[in-house]
Order: structure tokens, then sequence, then C-alpha cells
């Protein structure tokens, strides 16, 4: 597929009656593996890009050429269409936020998410002002062309504050942001504001709300029409591997190599679909 056809084919996901589940990749094997389960499309996820890499998330320690390469990675090896999780856009200005989109675009990205969030610990949510401007900004760039997703993080940053929430998303929404996303929501009532507020167009929900994981069902019910898992699969693979640690530091060889077979793994990587 070709990099418009990769966003037609995103696109269309997010115009079925039910939705969908994106889960977040983090380098090749994680997303062939997905693509071998079904799933239809693949979100990076930046707070598993650092982490990988021994860097702190949302601070702006991961560049825009590290995550676009990991991008086309995922994008390569399993053939699917790919959402980057940009954070803010990879940059102060507007013209820098535009210039992530086009980027995107030319790497054959089908998706990405522009945050609210500004990098900075003393300030994490910028102005109001100053993100509207900003995914306006964007959405100049990506309309007909990508698929532009609207976060704010403020239930993220400690203000779990529902009515600038919904007046961040429909302004990200009115400006042309196609997904509209606020991660971790308090409940599941902020969860149909939310929906209801910017309805028709669809809304991102990573995983549950604040008070913890919900079924893709009820999620479903909701309005919710993707969601995604964000760095969960990777937490859940260095859990294993803690567990695997701890197994091998008590002299439990057996139960610490109990594994899929690399030979498995170099199969699906030689029938990974062309790029």
């Amino acid at each position: 597929m070709n990099q418009r056809e990769r966003y037609e084919r995103f696109l269309s996901l997010h115009q079925r009656p039910t939705g969908f589940v994106m889960p977040n990749a983090w380098d090749a094997t994680s997303a062939l593996l997905l693509q071998e389960a079904g799933f239809e499309a693949i979100g990076t996820s930046s707070a598993a890009i650092a982490a990988a890499l021994g860097r702190l998330d949302g601070r702006h320690a991961v560049s825009r050429a590290e995550h676009i390469e990991n991008a086309q990675l995922l994008g390569r090896v399993s053939g699917l269409p790919i959402n980057g999780d940009f954070e803010d856009g990879y940059g102060d200005t507007e013209d820098d936020v535009a210039a992530t989109v086009e980027t995107a675009i030319a790497a054959g990205l089908a998706g990405l998410g522009i945050e609210d969030t500004s990098g900075d610990p003393n300030q994490p949510i910028r102005p109001f002002d100053d993100s509207v401007s900003r995914m306006r900004a964007a959405a100049k760039v990506a309309k007909g062309r990508i698929v532009l997703t609207g976060r704010t993080d403020n239930y993220l940053q400690g203000n779990p504050d529902l009515d600038d929430t919904i007046k961040r998303l429909t302004a990200f929404a009115e400006v042309g942001a196609d997904v509209l996303y606020a991660p971790y929501p308090t409940d599941m009532d902020a969860v149909v504001a939310i929906v209801r507020a910017v309805a028709p167009k669809p809304v991102n929900l990573v995983v549950g709300t604040m008070n913890g994981t919900l079924p893709v069902a009820e999620l479903q019910k909701a309005g919710v029409k993707r969601i995604s898992l964000g760095a969960a699969l990777y937490l859940r693979v260095m859990k294993d591997l803690r567990a695997a640690a701890k197994e091998l530091a008590a002299g439990d060889l057996a139960s610490a190599s109990n594994g899929l077979s690399f030979r498995e793994i170099m199969t699906m990587i030689g029938n990974a679909p062309a790029a």
C-alpha cells in the first residue's frame, strides 16, 4: 500500500459502527505479533519508545527523526496503517508542528496525534489559544492526507476538569482534527460526555478511565470508536521479563527461558509483508 491507501484504509476503520482496537507496538517483533493476531492498524507509543531507549517520556527526549524511523519500521514489517503518537508535534512553533505533519505524510504514515503538552514539567499543558493554533496549523497540512488526532492531556497531568477538556477537544474538532482523544477520563460518565460533545467525530480512548480498564464492548457501547493501548503491552512484556529475571536469579533456567522459539520469530520476519 502507498501512503494514500494507508490513510484511506485507516480513516475507514473510524467509520465502522462498532469502531476498532488499535494496539501500540514499539519494535519490529511486537508489530509482527500484533499483525499476526489480526489487528488492522497499529499505533506507535512515545512512552514505550522512550522507555526502551532509557529516556523520560514527554520531555522532548526522543526526537522527531527517531520516532518517525520507529513508525516506518512498524509499517514496513507489518504492512499495516501506522498512527504516530507524536506528542506535542516536536517543536515550539506552529510551523514546527506543520512540518511534523508533512514529515509523517512523507514517511508513509496513515495517522498521527498532536497533544497540548509542552514538555515542561512546571507547565505541562499549553495555554488554550496556543494549543488550538498549533492544532489548526497541523490540520491545514493534514486535511485529506492523514488522519489527525487532537489530544488533550488534562487528566494525565492532574487536571481532571471535564469542562476544560471538552472545550479543548471541541476546539480541536472545529479547526480540523479528525479524531479526539483525552487519555484516562475520570469515569464512564466523562467518556460519554466527551463522545457527545465532539459528535459526529470519532473519539479514541486508551484502555479505560482513571477508575481502571474496561471491556472493549463497554467502551464501544459508550460510543468510543478507537481503543488504543498506549504503553500497556510494552509494560506487560516488561512485567513478564521481570518475572523471568527473578526465576533466573533463583536458578530456574527452564522457566526463565520458556518463551517463543527464535526460529518462529525469524520465520515471521522472513514472511513479513512487503512495504
